[in-house]
């Protein structure tokens, strides 16, 4: 794999930052202008079709500020209070230093070593080894280890697991993901809502009409599922690559790339985290802490995959 300077990578992440918040808008504006087309089709028929463009036109503009505006309220309650949902769904608290001076010790050395400001510790009371990076800026930056991580590696696999998360913090890549998060978290949430009503209506649909209702909650359903699917490419396009860039960036920090290895070893005999149940969640972790499924599932999956094959990230590791 070739090697990205530090100033490179977050260069390239703060443009990523910047082309999501760009594109995500864009993609929201092409599902409202299609979802206004399509419920304009099947409101009047093709029977207006020389007539049908200004309709929607009119109705797409009509739409765009409250769709928008609705979106954007969302986007910044959510981007803002991601820290407190994060700790909420991982069930972490903070670690207090006189708890854990080991830990404080080696995190403090590392950011002394590297310039960077000290980040905020928590810690999950879970036996499985897991941990993440989380936070925004300087005042919520996070590291958060599992119990089980701090008691069963020794220190120079711990140092290489922090070193891999403040090289996100480092990188960028912390903010770069929530974004993403949050932007596929809308569309998975239109999609449920929609879902939701559509079996509801199929259980009540006994009344005339209910058939053209019926039909909108499915164009709807369509629509949100695409940009929930687009969404989530997104997120898939960056996520396996900056868990890559976050492995060397913790190789080049401890100069030990083989301490690293060893943890990813012990980190993936066991790192699922009971608390953790929501997927965009997990996507945090230094490895996915939902149990994984076999089969044919398990194979398709891959192709979705936040995080690139553990053994891959070791041999890389093995190599340096």
């Amino acid at each position: 794999m070739q090697y990205v300077g530090i100033q490179t990578q977050q260069s390239r992440n703060n443009l990523r930052s910047v082309f999501l918040l760009l594109l995500f808008p864009c993609l929201v504006t092409a599902l409202l202008y299609l979802s206004c087309y399509l419920l304009i089709l099947f409101g009047y028929g093709k029977s207006m079709e020389v007539e049908m463009m200004p309709m929607v036109n009119h109705f797409f503009l009509s739409s765009l500020p409250y769709t928008l505006g609705v979106v954007a309220i969302w986007f910044l309650i959510a981007y803002w209070a991601n820290t407190k949902i994060i700790n909420s769904a991982t069930g972490s608290k903070p670690l207090d230093r006189k708890e854990n001076k080991r830990v404080y010790n080696l995190v403090e050395n590392l950011c002394m070593s590297q310039g960077m400001s000290m980040p905020k510790i928590n810690i999950i009371y879970d036996d499985s080894l897991n941990a993440f990076a989380s936070g925004i800026n300087d005042r919520t930056y996070t590291i958060t280890l599992s119990s089980g991580i701090i008691k069963k590696l020794n220190d120079e696999e711990l140092e290489a697991v922090i070193g891999h998360e403040l090289t996100h913090i480092r990188n960028r890549d912390v903010r770069l993901l929530i974004i993403s998060i949050v932007f596929v978290g809308i569309f998975s949430m239109l999609t449920e809502i929609t879902f939701y009503a559509i079996t509801h209506i199929r259980v009540r649909s006994n009344s005339k009409g209910s058939g053209g209702i019926f039909l909108f909650m499915l164009v709807a359903l369509l629509i949100a599922a695409i940009g929930f699917l687009f969404a989530s490419l997104m997120r898939f396009a960056i996520s396996r690559k900056r868990e890559y860039m976050a492995d060397a960036g913790a190789a080049e920090m401890t100069k030990n790339p083989l301490a690293l290895a060893n943890a990813l070893r012990k980190i993936s005999a066991d790192p699922a985290i009971e608390a953790v149940q929501r997927k965009d969640i997990a996507q945090l972790f230094i490895q996915n802490p939902k149990k994984k499924t076999k089969g044919l599932y398990s194979k398709l999956s891959g192709l979705f995959a936040t995080h690139p094959p553990i053994e891959k990230r070791i041999e890389i590791l093995e190599q340096f």
